[in-house]
């Protein structure tokens, strides 16, 4: 192997697929983790036993030590030991960095707080049915995704498709994506940055070195800052002009459409919502910029169902249905949820929300939260400031457990109702992760008599 003194900050996911990387590229490293037991550990010694594994409080001295920190997403690089690090002139770098530099193929690049996983995956579905070899992965989880490196480690694909986080683009230099997209930015994360605009600029590293750029006309945010990016196009809830996509009426109908010419009527999608209209817009903006051919654009939207744990309809017991939205996990999400929820509704939705806040400012739900909701059953470490937010709104009460929660709420609905989890909250002070809450919610949704 090489000898380069190159450190892999944060195990987990990320962690193990740059080890993987690096080892099919016989380079040596080292891991370092702030947790005694970090998740892939296991993993980690089981394949690779004689890579040296340091846990516990970083060491500032031993950061210091490398030629290059390859810093997982969950680690914020403003971490003292890696400011340290950074001042003495040592390389950060992170998985999509090392990809950018390593990949040969056309790359989409999707970031924003909310949508991501639905376009990708839709926009993978796409390329697909135009007979394109697919990589798809980066931040998404699911059976068909994987973690960026080890996508390069598989048959050579044609596109790559790729999720990223904020955390991942601010280690990014140039990814110099074909064509890139910021959909939309809501309070996410404050947690990890010092204001909104910090958290804006991260996601705006997606641009740098992009073709072109997507724009999002409902969101000022998604607009490129460097006034020399190249935006292929827009797209918008709104009627388009010649060279957007947006919604136009047809025959009494909401239509997505190219200009004025209509490409797919809304009711033939099997999404549902304003925010999957808008998200099926981003995808066909988005293949058309790497030429995917209409038709199999139209013909992938057709018949792509949706993903789980993303305003997922489960069932509906006496009149009731029953929404899986576990992956809302910020403000934004939440807001988006109810609203296309509540508009198709005869009755009003029953709310349970809850969980690790972020730091978010949950006030901006308060609105939509009066108008489409009768209901909010709380849970989590932070239920006590959703309930201050929405005191003055609706009614309240308070759940243990999940479980708990959904007894409640199928007793409160009435029929023409809707019960919705959309926690606007993370996840981790209840369960191991938001798929696991929905798996929960769903049990105890199929449980009930």
């Amino acid at each position: 192997m090489t000898q380069a003194n190159r450190i892999i900050v944060g195990l987990g996911t990320t962690g193990l697929s740059c080890a993987r990387y690096l080892h099919s590229l016989g380079e040596s490293f080292q891991i370092v983790d702030s947790r005694m037991n970090p998740p892939g550990l296991a993993q980690l010694q089981t394949q690779f036993p004689e890579v040296q594994v340091t846990l516990g409080e970083f060491s500032a001295e031993l950061l210091c030590s490398a030629s290059e920190l390859i810093v997982s997403p969950g680690i914020s690089i403003h971490s003292p030991a890696i400011e340290a690090a950074r001042a003495a002139g040592v390389a950060i770098s992170g998985d999509i960095d090392i990809f950018s530099k390593a990949v040969s193929k056309p790359v989409v690049a999707v970031t924003g707080s909310n949508g991501k996983s639905t376009v990708v995956t839709l926009l993978a579905a796409m390329a697909t049915k135009a007979g394109l070899r697919v990589g798809l992965g980066g931040n998404l989880d699911g059976a068909q995704a994987a973690p960026a490196l080890d996508l390069l480690r598989q048959d050579v694909k044609d596109l790559y498709v790729l999720e990223l986080s904020s955390f991942q683009l601010e280690t990014t230099a140039c990814l110099a994506a074909r064509a890139a997209v910021i959909l939309n930015v809501s309070d996410d994360h404050m947690d990890r940055y010092a204001d909104k605009h910090e958290y804006e600029a991260a996601k705006q590293r997606i641009f740098n070195g992009a073709q072109s750029a997507i724009v999002n006309r409902d969101e000022s945010a998604s607009t490129p800052w460097d006034k020399e990016a190249v935006i292929a196009s827009s797209f918008g809830m709104s009627k388009p002009a010649q060279g957007q996509w947006g919604v136009i009426e047809q025959d009494g109908e909401p239509a997505l459409a190219w200009g004025d010419e209509p490409v797919l009527r809304a009711h033939s999608l099997k999404i549902a919502g304003k925010h999957n209209l808008a998200n099926a817009l981003a995808a066909l903006a988005l293949g058309q910029a790497i030429d995917l051919p209409r038709q199999a654009m139209v013909e992938a939207l057709q018949e792509f169902p949706g993903l789980p744990h993303r305003c997922q309809w489960l069932r509906n017991l006496r009149g009731v249905d029953y929404f899986n939205d576990s992956k809302g996990t910020n403000v934004g999400a939440s807001i988006v949820a109810i609203e296309s929820l509540g508009e198709m509704l005869k009755g009003k939705l029953v709310l349970i929300a809850g969980g690790v806040d972020k730091g978010a400012d949950f006030s901006v739900m308060a609105p939509v939260v009066a108008k489409f909701v009768k209901l909010a059953i709380l849970i989590g470490r932070d239920a006590k400031n959703l309930a201050n937010a929405f005191k003055d709104s609706i009614e309240i009460v308070f759940a243990s457990t999940l479980v708990e929660a959904v007894n409640i709420a199928a007793e409160r609905a009435s029929e023409g109702d809707a019960v919705l989890l959309s926690p606007a909250c993370a996840s981790l002070d209840m369960f191991t992760d938001f798929t696991h809450r929905g798996r929960v919610f769903e049990s105890a949704v199929e449980e009930l008599p």
